[in-house]
């Protein structure tokens, strides 16, 4: 019989791949890559949403996960697709193996990041394994969107927030098996200094069976500025070929909270 975390990583997959259909980020990821087939690797590839898109389009691509549940989602959206292949790694502790044209960070991955490391190195980690994995010459693709407390931006300084315990975000739905979940995220507290943003998820689930799992998680996440970003990338021997705020290619300024890099590896 699964246990609760079983039952909710599955829960999560189904609930993901019902939800998360956007295909603008895909669109703009295939038109800075071009058209001449390249060998693609993506970081947290999830239930393939990006992944099998590239691969039809012509690229050689693999992609990884730790969620094993997101990964059984691909194989049906792969019907057919000779060029992609996927396994389970942990992107962190595990090799990305080498010899990539591009490297895919894309679905905000560099502030998702689930590890036991300190999360501010587990950033930089992320773009130094990019530049280990990528041929010379080849290139990152980086999407970040992080949860800015009271409007702070990539770009400047913003204010603290106080943890209130309100309710700042909420999502429901029901799973491929009749499952309901709700899911909620509280207010946190945001130090200035550190960059560390702290506050909690709040899930409820309520099986067809009527049972019922609550689970309330305290997550920890660093707040990596455009200095930050630019610095990691430089020192792994990057020069950044395209820096926008959308896939309309607008311009980052003091308002952007969202991020869009394309840099090509340099320099070692």
């Amino acid at each position: 019989m699964s246990n609760d975390n079983d039952v909710i990583k599955e829960s999560s997959a189904d609930l993901y791949d019902q939800h998360e259909t956007q295909t603008d980020d895909v669109d703009f990821i295939l038109s800075v890559i071009g058209n001449k087939p390249k060998k693609v690797l993506e970081i947290c590839c999830g239930s393939g949403r990006i992944l099998i898109p590239l691969a039809k389009a012509g690229h050689m691509v693999s992609g990884f996960d730790i969620d094993e549940f997101m990964l059984k989602k691909i194989e049906d959206k792969a019907q057919g697709v000779k060029n992609v292949n996927w396994f389970k790694a942990d992107a962190v502790h595990d090799d990305w193996g080498t010899g990539y044209d591009v490297v895919v960070l894309a679905g905000n991955i560099l502030f998702n990041i689930e590890s036991d490391m300190d999360y501010e190195k587990a950033q930089e980690l992320f773009i130094k394994k990019a530049a280990r994995s990528l041929v010379h010459g080849g290139h990152v693709y980086i999407a970040y969107g992080p949860y800015a407390p009271n409007g702070r931006t990539l770009t400047k300084p913003g204010e603290s927030c106080e943890d209130s315990g309100e309710i700042v975000w909420s999502w429901e739905g029901t799973d491929d098996k009749g499952n309901y979940r709700k899911d909620s995220i509280t207010s946190g507290s945001f130090d200035e200094e550190t960059g560390i943003l702290k506050f909690k998820r709040l899930l409820e689930q309520k099986l067809v069976n009527g049972n019922i799992i609550k689970k309330e998680t305290e997550c920890i996440k660093h707040y990596a500025t455009l200095e930050q970003i630019h610095f990691w990338l430089a020192q792994a021997g990057f020069i950044i070929e395209l820096e926008c705020e959308n896939f309309d290619k607008k311009p980052i300024n003091d308002e952007s909270n969202e991020l869009i890099i394309y840099a090509c590896k340099g320099s070692e």
